[in-house]
């Protein structure tokens, strides 16, 4: 089934990726989870600008936790793809922000804690499930 709905945009959903999506960075080749979304830059400004590129702070930009490793990066969406390989994320905080794994959509499922950089949650994270799994890379 090809999804095409996921990559269009609306007025409802203005931008391209939703909580719980697995990406690329174009660029920087890394992967990683989106964990929050800002429609529009709302970071440091002398971080826009030192940063190399300065992609239009009029975009989406996502907090991504990155795959084996312990980064959260913010991203400008035009620097991001889907990513279809199928292969699990790892990273410390994942189970804090997310309670499980829908396969069928390739998207991790967000819980309720809030996010809030540099700001420790008031209470701990839920539990995941007990049948929760990441997925398994794909058979080749």
């Amino acid at each position: 089934m090809i999804r095409i709905l996921q990559d269009c945009q609306s007025e409802d959903n203005p931008h391209k990726f939703q909580t719980g999506d697995i990406i690329t960075h174009k660029r920087s080749k890394y992967r990683g989870v989106i964990v929050h979304i800002d429609l529009s830059f709302q970071g440091d400004v002398s971080w826009y600008l030192s940063n190399k590129t300065q992609p239009t702070k009029d975009q989406p930009w996502y907090f991504v936790l990155v795959d084996a490793n312990q980064e959260v990066t913010y991203v400008a969406e035009e620097n991001l793809n889907h990513d279809h390989s199928g292969n699990s994320v790892v990273h410390p905080m994942l189970n804090l922000f997310f309670s499980g794994f829908n396969s069928e959509l390739n998207q991790y499922i967000r819980n309720d804690v809030p996010w809030n950089p540099g700001k420790p949650p008031d209470a701990p994270p839920p539990l995941p499930p007990p049948n929760f799994q990441p997925p398994s890379p794909p058979s080749l």
